[in-house]
């Protein structure tokens, strides 16, 4: 018999501490951000039990740091505590602060080496480790960590939770804005020739939201070409230029560097028109892609999972079994796979945990 410890909370979610190290359990998701969350619900509503484990002090991902989601403003603080009411009711169990360090396979199943833990068995790994976002200092020409009015779409996202004190210079409402897109996606010299997805939407998002807190300032978007392909996504482009008068110039900025009133020159050119351009703003917004997240080679290292080119990861059969890989019991879902929003990691999760559960009923 497996015999229990009492309930402690770690993080957020309370989570039951198990003294039988010998029991082999269910269902391991590594990674909790909306993917594995969505995940071990599903296993849970399907009679599986799942342990999530989740190297940051809190789950949600990069999620959880967001501020509204779109195209249709909802607060991202709701939907992780609606999460969260919907783990604790399905008492899952999530690790916060525990990060998976090994994955190796003996005997049918597979034993978890954590930090800080006894290694535990498992008869099925779904891996959801998500994304790290691009570091914007690589794109020195931008001045991104040297000068402080220029930022990333993450930083900006942190910053309107303040309202109107979000992008204040000395104590004054900016009188211009500008964002760059593809920042670290769709670069060669970057390393990183793909799409990030979430981008396009996302600066024309803030844009909106900068606009609504500061009606009469300027703002700017630098753009390769806008991809606008979810639900509502062009809707709200429309709305960007139609409502609010944010202007769309397409064209790479080549240089930003500040000047002695301390604003942030930015140079560019105007491909539609065949023109260089120049012009001050008080901030710089940089739309950062997603990379390949830390730690995840480490852990798939020894379960033969292949990658893309680009580093990601990438089930067995693309397309008719994209969350399966090559070794049995072992699934993936989410941005570890490629660039995702957030319901297509939602959606993935479930999807991959269907999966699992037709694997350990012995129908896959």
């Amino acid at each position: 018999m497996v015999k229990h410890g009492k309930k402690r909370f770690r993080g957020t979610v309370p989570l039951t501490v198990l003294t039988d190290g010998d029991r082999i359990k269910d269902v391991a998701v590594v990674g909790a951000g909306v993917t594995g969350m969505s995940a071990a619900l599903t296993l849970a509503e399907s009679g599986y039990s799942a342990d999530v484990f989740e190297k940051e002090e809190d789950p949600g991902g990069h999620v959880g740091a967001w501020h509204s989601l779109f195209p249709g403003g909802e607060s991202a603080r709701d939907l992780m505590a609606g999460f969260r009411q919907e783990l604790v009711s399905r008492g899952i169990r999530i690790r916060t602060g525990t990060e998976v360090t090994a994955v190796d396979r003996s005997n049918g199943y597979y034993t978890l080496q954590t930090t800080g833990g006894e290694p535990e068995k498992f008869r099925s790994v779904l891996v959801s480790t998500g994304y790290r976002l691009f570091d914007a200092s690589r794109k020195e020409e931008y001045g991104f960590g040297v000068y402080p009015y220029v930022i990333t779409s993450a930083e900006l996202e942190k910053r309107l939770e303040q309202g109107d004190r979000a992008l204040l210079v000395g104590g004054m409402e900016p009188g211009k804005v500008a964002f760059v897109h593809c920042v670290g996606s769709r670069d060669s010299k970057a390393g990183n020739l793909y799409c990030s997805r979430v981008c396009c939407i996302t600066g024309v998002k803030q844009a909106i939201a900068v606009k609504e807190l500061y009606p009469d300032c300027e703002v700017l978007n630098f753009y390769m070409d806008l991809r606008m392909y979810g639900v509502g996504y062009e809707e709200l482009y429309q709305k960007a230029q139609e409502h609010h008068g944010i202007q769309f110039i397409r064209g790479r900025v080549s240089e930003a560097a500040p000047t002695r009133s301390g604003a942030i020159q930015v140079k560019a050119e105007d491909t539609l028109l065949g023109v260089p351009l120049k012009t001050e703003v008080d901030w710089l917004v940089l739309l950062v892609g997603m990379e390949p997240a830390d730690g995840t080679a480490r852990i798939t290292g020894s379960l033969d999972i292949d990658r893309d080119s680009s580093g990601f990861l990438r089930g067995k059969q693309s397309m008719v079994k994209p969350w399966a890989a090559e070794s049995r019991g072992i699934f993936i879902a989410g941005a570890c796979c490629g660039p995702a929003t957030v319901p297509e990691s939602v959606t993935q999760g479930r999807a991959a945990a269907v999966s699992v559960v037709q694997y350990l009923s012995g129908k896959a």
